[in-house]
């Protein structure tokens, strides 16, 4: 049996139930990939998820345990499932690995090609890696949802974070006039990435400072999520990945980013153009997994976490 290196959690929990170890090496089924990792990204909240210990969203269905996590790969495609005509070996590609499936903090993961898009030839695997969940989240969030469009008001919530440094950039690239929320140890960050106004969440209350928006993205929610109601204009759309708004409220969407090729594919095309970089905080090593889980949980961080697996 082919061996390989991953990290995986035996039972439900944080990050202290991750260990790396040596584990048995996945195929590729019918319709699907294996994947030879270069590199992975991670996720505030990611072990939290039902999705990440079972095979249904709201943890209703079966354990998967030991499940490997991390959803987010950028790497090389080693071998083709029956089926597969649109990925060759040797093929660079990147994507976000579907939620109730073992992730990418392994040296191998079997991936649906679907889901998988050409990687930006511009960009290192460990970049790249960084942009899936947050490229999705973004694009769906501001385009899909929100409708964003060139000319529109926007204010991103955590404009440093991961899904937001990459909103920021995205609702700037397509047109759009950015106000973000971040530290103000994050300000110039934020406005590198496109924003016109950013405004330090500790000090000032963003509702005092604008107003009539097209749209809000949500990435903080609770309090700060109530409050961004007041700064809607008629027919505004408040956008949340955090929790469903007011539903006595109009305007208010919730959703949860999903894997999608074209949307990869917008993506790229924003890279390659120059108007999209994604930003990375740190970079460690496979076996330090565990702790970079922790750090996600201990502060804040300008960009992704990702892991270097090659």
């Amino acid at each position: 049996m082919s061996t390989m290196h991953a990290v995986r959690g035996h039972r439900r929990g944080g990050p202290e139930q991750l260990t790396y170890e040596v584990v048995p090496r996945p195929e590729a089924g019918a319709g699907e990939v294996l994947l030879a990792v270069r590199s992975a990204s991670i996720t505030l909240g990611e072990l939290a998820w039902d999705a990440t210990w079972t095979d249904s969203f709201d943890g209703s269905g079966s354990p998967r345990t030991p499940i490997i996590p991390s959803k987010e790969v950028s790497g090389i495609v080693a071998r083709v499932g029956q089926g597969v005509t649109d990925w060759d070996v040797g093929d660079e590609v990147y994507g976000l690995i579907p939620f109730t499936r073992d992730g990418a903090a392994a040296e191998y993961v079997a991936v649906p090609a679907a889901v998988l898009a050409a990687k930006p030839a511009g960009l290192d695997h460990d970049h790249v890696a960084a942009l899936p969940l947050a490229g999705l989240t973004a694009w769906q969030g501001l385009v899909g949802h929100g409708g964003l469009h060139p000319g529109s008001r926007v204010l991103v919530h955590g404009g440093a974070g991961g899904v937001g440094s990459v909103a920021v950039q995205l609702a700037a690239a397509l047109g759009a006039s950015v106000t973000a929320t971040a530290s103000a140890e994050a300000a110039d960050f934020v406005r590198e990435l496109g924003a016109e106004q950013v405004i330090d969440y500790r000090a000032e209350r963003f509702e005092e400072h604008v107003k009539d928006m097209d749209l809000v993205l949500d990435t903080v929610g609770g309090d700060t999520q109530d409050r961004s109601w007041q700064v809607l204009r008629p027919g505004g759309v408040l956008v949340s990945i955090v929790a469903p708004p007011d539903p006595s409220k109009d305007g208010g969407v919730f959703f949860v980013v999903e894997p999608d090729r074209a949307g990869l594919d917008e993506l790229t095309r924003l890279v390659d153009d120059g108007k999209l970089v994604p930003r990375v905080d740190r970079v460690v090593p496979l076996a330090e997994t565990a702790q970079a889980y922790t750090a996600l949980e201990e502060g804040h961080r300008l960009g992704k976490i990702v892991l270097r697996v090659s």
